[in-house]
């Protein structure tokens, strides 16, 4: 066996050790006790892994503790889900490199493995917080698509950055409030499974409320209403990248696609909106 070789295994080696240390802690933490039984399960046989490749190798392998902590975290913060199927990219390479090693029938064989791994965490794993990300979606495009057209038209037709927001911070309070209730009238209705109408609303509403404290925050703290707009308009596309992001690993979806069709939207509602505020301070001649 050549060093570069040795070199790649011995990194499959760590890794597998690594997240079989990471799936046993998930399932600690995980109080599902079906999603804890296929996380141990997982965990014993990328242990296994590590012991085939081992026996390639004849080398011991040390466990990368910074990714076991920063896996670990991510669960802890944003859900279970989510750390398992970023940690899943990394196996979804690990699979067509396993393939490469055709000199080595057992470290090949792992290929098919990885990619069962795979598909039993994409159909076993449920978790409660992701029945209701259709719920923070509707209330984060409607905050941003409605919000950002909102600001940008108060924006030049009152401009005064202290007026804008508290007029901004009203009109968002009261949308907000109607969101949630539309969410919970809307959630009693439909009777989704697994999905508690007062959760559904206060998932919506909190959504809408966060991201309309972001998008006022510029107006509260800038003396330039423009200055304020741009930073606005910033926050908005930094909230639409933060949420694609995520409802893309842990959904599966092109991050691409859904990030250019939510950023067109508010950018073009704003636009719109921005025109409407110019063309109606025209047309009155009332100066803020």
């Amino acid at each position: 066996m050549d060093q570069h070789t040795q070199q790649a295994l011995l990194q499959f080696q760590q890794t597998e050790l690594t997240e079989s240390l990471i799936y046993d802690r998930l399932a600690a933490l995980e109080k599902n006790p079906d999603n804890a039984a296929v996380l141990r399960r997982i965990a014993r046989e990328e242990a296994r892994h590590h012991d085939i490749i081992g026996r390639v190798t004849g080398r011991c392998a040390l466990p990368d503790k910074s990714k076991i902590w920063r896996y670990t975290l991510l669960a802890r913060l944003l859900g279970l889900t989510f750390a398992v199927k970023l940690m899943e990219g990394g196996e979804s390479h690990a699979s067509a490199a396993y393939r490469a090693f055709g000199d080595y029938p057992a470290v090949q064989q792992l290929a098919e493995e990885e990619d069962k791994h795979e598909n039993e965490l994409i159909a076993l794993i449920n978790e409660e917080r992701l029945n209701y990300i259709g719920s923070v979606v509707l209330g984060l495009s409607d905050a941003l698509v409605e919000f950002t057209g909102a600001l940008a038209g108060f924006t030049f037709a009152l401009q005064n950055p202290r007026l804008v927001a508290l007029t901004g911070a009203i009109t968002g309070i009261a949308a907000a409030l109607s969101m949630a209730s539309s969410e919970y009238l809307s959630s009693k209705t439909e009777k989704a499974e697994g999905k508690h109408p007062f959760k559904a609303a206060v998932y919506t509403g909190g959504a809408y409320i966060l991201t309309v404290t972001l998008l006022v925050a510029p107006y509260a703290v800038l003396n330039n209403v423009f200055a304020a707009l741009g930073l606005m308009l910033c926050f908005a596309l930094c909230v639409i990248a933060a949420f694609t992001y995520y409802y893309s690993v842990a959904k599966g979806e092109s991050f691409k696609k859904r990030f250019l069709e939510m950023a067109g939207l508010s950018f073009g509602v704003a636009a719109v909106s921005f025109l409407i505020g110019y063309l109606l301070q025209a047309w009155t001649g009332i100066q803020a």
